[in-house]
C-alpha cells in the first residue's frame, strides 16, 4: 500500500486541502499516473485489482471540523477506469463555521470512473456544503453514489446537523446532463418532522452510453417494483435525456439503504475486476 499525504502546516493548508489524483491506461490495466494531497486529506492506494486502478480517500483525526475545506481534482484518461471510495464514513463535526469539500472529475473518452465513497455522517450542530461535478468526453462512463445518514441516532442526534447542502452536476461534451441540489436546513422546518421514519437518503447516478443498457435494465426494475404501504425503502428512477439515470432512494436504516445501492450496482465487480464493496485498503 502507498500513502501519499503532504503534512506542509502553511497558511494556504490552514484555509483548506488541495488534492490532485489522475488514472492512467497502460496496455489493458489502469494505473495511477500522480497523486497529490494536503492535509487533513489522504490519498491511499492499495495493489490494483482487475482492469481498473483503485483509490481511497481518508482524512486525519477520522472526519472533518470547523473550517475545513476540502478539494479534490480527478481525471481519468482515455480508455481508463478508476474506482475512488473512502476508507470509512464521512464524519461531519460541529461546525458552526461550516466545512465543504468539491470534487471535479474529468473523465476522457472511452473511460470509466466508479465514485463509491462511504455514507455521510453529520453529527449535531455540523454544517457541511459539498459539491460533485462530473464532465464525460465522448464515450465516457460514470457512477457515482452519494447516501446522507440521519446522523448519530444512537446518541440522539437523529438529523440534527445544522446545515446539509449538497450538489451534482453532470456534463457530456457540451450539454448538461444533470443539476440538481439537495438542501437540509432546519429554518425550513423541523428535519425530525420533514425526514419522518427515513434514517438515510440516497442519490445514485449512472451516465454515459456504455452504461445504457445497465441504465435501461435499473429503471424497469424500480419501475416494475411494488410499493406497499410504509415500505422500508422508497426508491425514483429518473431517466434524463437519454444519456443518465438518477434513482433517489429513501431508506428507513442505513443498512437498508446500502443493500439498495449494492443490488442496483451488482455490474460493478465485472467492470472494475473485483467487488468494491469486498475490499478495504
Amino acid at each position: 500500500m502507498r500513502v501519499f499525504a503532504e503534512q506542509r502546516r502553511s497558511e494556504a493548508t490552514e484555509r483548506g486541502s488541495e488534492a490532485r489524483l489522475s488514472f492512467r491506461r497502460v496496455g489493458a490495466s489502469t494505473v495511477i499516473d500522480s497523486a497529490f494531497a494536503t492535509s487533513p486529506l489522504r490519498i491511499l492506494m492499495p495493489r490494483n485489482h482487475g482492469r481498473a486502478a483503485w483509490a481511497y480517500t481518508s482524512t486525519l483525526g477520522g472526519g472533518l471540523v470547523d473550517g475545513d475545506a476540502i478539494r479534490l481534482r480527478v481525471q481519468v484518461g482515455p480508455g481508463a477506469a478508476a474506482a475512488l471510495l473512502s476508507q470509512g464514513q464521512n464524519r461531519v463535526y460541529r461546525s458552526p463555521g461550516g466545512c465543504r469539500s468539491d470534487l471535479s472529475a474529468d473523465i476522457e473518452e472511452g473511460g470509466f470512473l466508479a465514485l463509491l465513497p462511504d455514507p455521510t455522517v453529520c453529527f449535531a450542530g455540523a454544517s457541511y456544503e459539498q459539491k460533485t461535478e462530473l464532465r464525460l468526453a465522448p464515450g465516457a462512463a460514470a457512477v457515482a453514489v452519494d447516501v446522507l445518514a440521519a446522523g448519530r441516532s444512537a446518541r440522539g442526534e437523529r438529523w440534527a446537523f445544522r446545515r446539509y447542502s449538497g450538489e451534482l452536476s453532470v456534463r457530456s461534451g457540451e450539454r448538461v446532463l444533470v443539476r440538481e441540489r439537495l438542501l437540509l436546513d432546519p429554518d425550513h422546518g423541523p428535519l425530525v418532522e420533514r425526514l419522518g421514519r427515513f434514517d438515510a437518503l440516497c442519490t445514485l447516478l449512472l451516465a454515459g452510453d456504455a452504461l445504457r443498457e445497465e441504465r435501461k435494465a435499473l429503471a424497469r426494475r424500480i419501475h416494475a417494483e411494488p410499493l406497499p404501504a410504509r415500505a422500508a425503502v422508497i426508491e425514483q428512477a429518473n431517466e434524463i435525456g437519454g444519456g443518465a439515470l438518477v434513482v433517489r432512494i429513501a431508506s428507513v436504516s442505513l443498512e437498508d439503504a446500502l443493500r439498495a445501492v449494492r443490488e442496483h450496482l451488482r455490474f460493478l465487480p465485472d467492470l472494475l475486476g473485483d467487488d468494491p464493496w469486498a475490499r478495504r485498503p
